[in-house]
């Protein structure tokens, strides 16, 4: 293409650069204003699926998307349940306990039944912790542990 065909397009008003036609575009959002109340309402509605699914799903009349593993939480409730969930494992009181449990089926801590019956109980305890913490947050516990 010569230098002056550019210059020629610019003075007859034509532009250089033409998307080609078929592109295909997105047609533009749709904004909808809600109150307060009416946000709450349909976050309270929606139960962890994504606002604008559900509202999409709820106009058009068809069925809510399946299978998401959001919590429906606010940020800053996610981000201290995470906090909590590494302060969990960080402080190694699940290892702590089986490490006794340890010591006390080869017999170097002495033991009663019921002293184990408690061990193993708040191994199980901490277990459970870490298990709903990881479901609060909308994550899949691995191993079903």
């Amino acid at each position: 293409m010569p230098l002056s065909e550019p210059f020629a397009q610019v003075n007859t008003g034509k532009t250089y650069h033409n998307p080609a036609p078929d592109a295909k575009r997105r047609p533009a959002p749709f904004s909808l204003r809600l109150s307060e109340t009416e946000r709450a309402r349909l976050v309270n509605e929606a139960k962890g699926v994504p606002l604008g699914s559900y509202i999409k799903a709820k106009l058009l009349g068809a069925p809510l998307p399946q299978g998401l593993r959001r919590s429906g939480l606010a940020v800053e409730d996610r981000q201290a349940l995470a906090k909590l969930l590494a302060l969990l494992g960080a402080s190694r009181l699940s290892s702590n306990l089986n490490q006794m449990a340890h010591l006390a089926h080869i017999g170097a801590l002495p033991m009663t039944p019921e002293t184990e019956a408690e061990l193993r109980a708040a191994l199980d305890d901490v277990r459970d912790m870490r298990r709903l913490l990881l479901v609060a947050l909308g994550m899949k516990p691995e191993g079903g542990r």
